[in-house]
């Protein structure tokens, strides 16, 4: 009978122990961010959305991969490097210049003539087989590659971070709940752990992270990491905003697309409702009913 007493009064106090312990490694809401692609009438920014690339190149990319997408990517309408075919007024020559905003006068250039997203591609070594020989080798990268993974298999991905397998970042933004914004807090979210919180040996704390505990070191810990072409100040804010943007793009790049073909049915639609109407007015014009 006393060791049910016991047993009884020990499992109450885990019910009232338990609720603390998981309030201070609760996991908290992504705070909330103005970004440029919400709404229905969002657009991407294309300079964030460069500096960003530029952030998952120097340092995401040696940890994560983003095997859904191909350098071509980079280069088509709505890309961050889609180039266009312009002329310039003052030189008589058509030249090739970025559409860093989205707005662009000319003719979109193929994929092929990409010089831009060509240049990416070509910097990263692209694992290959001889044709000669059959022996394992390296190339430069083509436009037509996809992004190239840092590691070769899983197996090698986990032995390299202590068991943990980085995740791909190809549809991060969709796959997690409220995506840009869950990405930028889990990037500026590590702190140290609250008072009588266990320290996890090899971890890190982060308050956006389930459980608390995350085995990626913080990786934007300090400012110039990278630096930008456009003079823009690499803080830790800003490259996490940046690659977050970028990574918004990679997860749906067909976005605006997407946005301006509903846009056009919804007024397509609107306008059909209008004359739907009329003719319903003049069919049955002086008919009661």
């Amino acid at each position: 009978m006393r060791a049910h007493c016991l047993a009884a009064l020990a499992a109450a106090l885990a019910l009232f122990a338990t609720p603390q312990a998981h309030a201070e490694t609760q996991q908290a809401h992504p705070h909330a961010e103005k970004w440029s692609f919400s709404g229905p009438f969002g657009t991407y920014d294309r300079a964030s959305v460069q500096r960003g690339f530029l952030v998952y190149e120097t340092v995401c990319a040696a940890c994560h991969s983003l095997r859904h997408l191909s350098y071509r990517n980079l280069g088509e309408e709505g890309g961050p490097f889609a180039a266009y075919r312009v002329f310039n007024e003052e030189t008589g020559q058509h030249e090739t210049t970025l559409g860093l905003h989205g707005g662009h006068e000319g003719k979109l250039v193929e994929i092929q003539d990409n010089p831009y997203v060509a240049a990416i591609a070509a910097a990263v070594m692209i694992p290959d087989i001889d044709r000669d020989t059959g022996e394992a080798t390296e190339r430069a990268g083509r436009p037509s590659d996809r992004f190239r993974s840092p590691y070769p298999n899983p197996i090698a991905a986990r032995a390299a971070n202590g068991g943990a397998l980085p995740p791909d970042l190809s549809v991060i933004t969709l796959a997690r709940h409220d995506g840009a914004n869950y990405v930028h807090s889990l990037l500026t979210g590590y702190s140290d752990p609250p008072a009588g919180v266990d320290v996890v040996q090899g971890k890190y704390y982060n308050r956006y992270f389930a459980g608390g505990w995350i085995a990626m070191p913080p990786p934007l810990a300090s400012a110039d990491m990278v630096t930008y072409s456009d003079g823009t100040a690499a803080t830790p804010e800003q490259m996490a905003r940046d690659v977050t943007h970028f990574l918004a793009w990679a997860s749906d790049p067909k976005m605006e697309m997407r946005k301006s073909l509903g846009l056009q049915s919804m007024a397509f639609l609107l306008v059909l409702t209008f004359l739907v109407y009329l003719a319903y007015k003049q069919v049955w014009r002086g008919t009661k009913h």
